[in-house]
């Protein structure tokens, strides 16, 4: 069944884009999120759900599994497109979400997750102890599974208030997003998401270690993994710093993080814009690929196939080189390819597939030598990345119930993707 979910308003931002965040089992939303959301410098009107018999949320009356969960957490949305992150069983909800509405999720950033996360064993037993002894009987174990060494001595008021919030859990509640967890496994489905994802791991986190969110990563068709140095499971508790500057670089402008994916971000750091070029590099990000290579019309290894084409066409040579690449990242094989230029030398003409000819072969010749044979399953391989906590902060997050304006489509908010 759906269940009953509280949604409340983390940073009140009318007009600026729609974020929705999600917690972990035995956590609420404002305990976890509050400090990170306070460092997003009002770019987002951020929403927490917490879930059912947790925080705000109402004891549910029976089984849901994570799948309801995103329904219900697409019932608070409305109607309105927005970006999405979660930890945990909020991040496997993440992926439910981009599956069951790929054109309404713009961007997301799943963290300490996996699309199967432990053994259904292991939930069932954890469930059957809650019911019998109540949250409380948790409360050690997870102070060890949830943060990195050393992290409640600097961080006591923090550590305590998720610890605090363990405690005060609906035992049933608890009991039921374990056996959800129990039932979990979107391993053979990542395939079909579409939605950027950025994956971020904690290098300590044992519950769901990086190579769960490596699998997310490499799973997804544009995924990227990061992960985080001296971190566990509570990311956005441990790191609030570390993690609004990534959701901040994927979900401001999902364009971006389109380009990124498919460029490569070697290429985009050398197109870093200069005074001069800042309007153009923009208008780009936030047109080409926010508003263009996102809509859900077409795949993007159609709009692949239609760029080649019309670069060729243009006689646009170093753009049809760069796109070559992208036609790779987006799954199209070397085989397919050839047939997009055969198709131009008929329609574009013989000396122009001509010359594309030799320039993809090129690019093929050096894609092949960096990769060794290549595998044309794949769809995407996964980018990471390893960030050094650099600063660390105190603060509140203070939040209030969702108000029936909260999610009002606005200027700021567009089904394309762009910020």
């Amino acid at each position: 069944m759906i269940p009953a979910l509280a949604g409340t308003v983390l940073a009140d931002a009318p007009g600026r884009p729609l974020l929705l965040v999600g917690p972990s089992v035995g956590t609420t939303v404002e305990a976890l999120w509050g400090r990170c959301v306070d460092r997003l410098g009002g770019r987002f009107h951020v929403i927490g759900w917490d879930l059912p018999g947790h925080g705000r949320s109402p004891s549910p009356p029976g089984p849901f599994t994570v799948e309801e969960l995103a329904r219900a957490v697409l019932d608070l949305a409305g109607d309105a497109p927005f970006r999405y992150a979660g930890v945990s069983l909020g991040g496997a909800t993440g992926l439910a979400l981009m599956l069951a509405a790929p054109a309404q999720v713009q961007a997301a950033v799943l963290l300490c997750t996996g699309a199967r996360i432990g053994t259904p064993a292991s939930w069932r037993e954890r469930a059957g102890l809650v019911r019998g002894s109540g949250t409380a009987v948790m409360i050690e174990g997870s102070a060890k599974r949830w943060f990195a060494p050393g992290f409640l001595s600097r961080e006591p008021a923090a550590g305590s208030a998720l610890l605090h919030a363990l405690r005060d859990t609906d035992r049933e509640g608890y009991a039921l997003a374990c056996l959800a967890l129990a039932a979990l496994d979107l391993r053979d489905r990542l395939a079909e998401i579409t939605t950027p994802v950025l994956a971020v791991a904690g290098a300590l986190d044992e519950a769901t270690p990086p190579a769960s969110l490596a699998s997310i990563a490499s799973g997804v068709r544009y995924g990227r993994l990061v992960v985080l140095d001296d971190t566990a499971h509570q990311a956005p508790a441990e790191r609030p710093d570390e993690v609004a500057a990534l959701l901040l670089s994927q979900l401001s402008q999902p364009g971006m993080a389109v380009r990124r994916t498919v460029l490569g971000d070697a290429h985009v750091d050398r197109a870093a814009p200069t005074p001069f070029t800042a309007g153009f590099q923009d208008l780009i990000s936030r047109y080409a690929w926010g508003e263009i290579w996102t809509r859900p019309g077409l795949d993007r290894r159609s709009r692949s196939m239609i760029t080649l084409t019309a670069l060729v066409a243009l006689g646009h040579h170093e753009e049809l080189a760069l796109h070559v690449r992208a036609a790779r990242t987006n799954g199209l094989t070397d085989a397919e390819i050839e047939e997009v230029l055969l198709q131009t030398a008929i329609y574009c003409g013989v000396p122009a597939a001509n010359t594309a000819f030799r320039i993809a072969a090129k690019v093929l010749a050096e894609l092949n030598a960096e990769a060794g044979p290549v595998d044309n399953s794949a769809e995407v391989s996964a980018e990471t990345a390893t960030v050094t906590p650099t600063h660390r902060g105190g603060g509140g997050g203070g939040g209030r119930d969702l108000g029936k304006n909260d999610l009002e489509p606005n200027a700021g908010q567009s089904s394309g993707g762009h910020a």
